[in-house]
């Protein structure tokens, strides 16, 4: 069964902003981005290259609270492997 999960508004907010900021990383903005296109595309699903990049977003402590947000929000809507 496909994922239908959403980016939910505080998740989209902090995705905007990861964006919008000059100090954040590559993977940071992967996974921003992926989480922001899935605001109300409940059919659309985070790739692997972004979910490897929201992944190590969530791995690194120096990411903000906001990337680690939107890289959380895009790692739910990746395909589940099982």
């Amino acid at each position: 069964m496909a994922n239908t999960k959403t980016t939910g508004t505080k998740a989209a907010t902090s995705a905007s902003k990861t964006l919008q900021s000059n100090a954040t990383g590559a993977n940071s903005k992967t996974a921003a981005a992926s989480a922001l296109s899935q605001t109300s595309a409940p059919k659309k699903q985070t790739s692997p290259s972004a979910a490897s990049a929201a992944s190590q977003v969530l791995r690194d402590g120096r990411t903000s609270t906001q990337s680690k947000s939107a890289a959380g929000s895009a790692l739910a809507q990746a395909k589940n492997k099982k």
